[in-house]
């Protein structure tokens, strides 16, 4: 089936010397994987390389076959240009760690207009404004809603956070949050990026609430890796 369609990146590999395989999160058909055949040595083709970083927006003309197959690109151009993604390093580490976070998160091969709106309007921001230390953060935990566990905060007063349940709790047990740490991962909560700049963590907070969320994200989703790119991220904001 062809269809046209806005495309996200997640990931790119290099298959044999002259080609590529890369996957991208689509609005129409959710991920697809597509093959870019001699896309590496065609200096003059239409289809670059160059459009195939992480997070990059593209509309794209493929044909979609069946679930689970290679697709491949007829046609393609950029959708949203970025201005600072892949030039500023603090941006850049956050997009190269948030295509990972995307890659192993999400397996669909459906649409979710709500998710691809929401990662299309995340990243032009991210691409916008310049105070984004904290932005990698209320991403992962925003994004849980759209991957269906989000904390529930009936109980936020509670002394602590249980990973595994996703909600507050008076329990403490080997999956719990407590103390400083949720003191800090609270602050995340019920915000939006516009105010992330006012959120007051310093290098340890910032690490620690990355930690928890990573680890959520490996309690709830099968077959989440943790990224390649974490350690370079935590250097960069370190």
């Amino acid at each position: 089936m062809i269809e046209t369609t806005k495309a996200i990146v997640l990931n790119t590999i290099k298959y044999g010397d002259t080609s590529l395989i890369t996957t991208c999160y689509t609005q129409k058909s959710g991920v697809k994987t597509y093959m870019l055949r001699g896309v590496l040595k065609a200096k003059k083709a239409k289809i670059k390389s160059a459009y195939f970083q992480p997070l990059m927006q593209l509309n794209l003309t493929a044909n979609h076959n069946n679930k689970g197959n290679l697709n491949s690109i007829r046609d393609l151009e950029v959708s949203n240009f970025y201005n600072a993604i892949y030039t500023d390093i603090k941006k850049q580490t956050i997009a190269l760690f948030l295509a990972e976070i995307l890659y192993y998160s999400i397996r669909e091969e459906e649409q979710n207009s709500t998710l691809f709106q929401y990662l299309e309007s995340s990243f032009l921001w991210l691409d916008a404004h310049d105070n984004i230390s904290n932005f990698h953060l209320l991403f992962l935990l925003n994004l849980t809603k759209y991957l269906g566990f989000y904390p529930e905060t009936g109980n936020v007063e509670n002394s602590y956070f249980d990973l595994l349940e996703g909600r507050f709790t008076k329990h403490h047990n080997y999956n719990t949050v407590t103390g400083d740490n949720l003191v800090q991962f609270k602050k995340l909560l019920g915000i939006n990026f516009d105010v992330i700049h006012q959120v007051n963590f310093n290098a340890e907070n910032r690490q620690a609430v990355l930690s928890i969320l990573v680890q959520y994200y490996e309690l709830h989703l099968e077959g989440f890796k943790k990224p390649k790119s974490l350690e370079i991220l935590k250097s960069v904001f370190s």
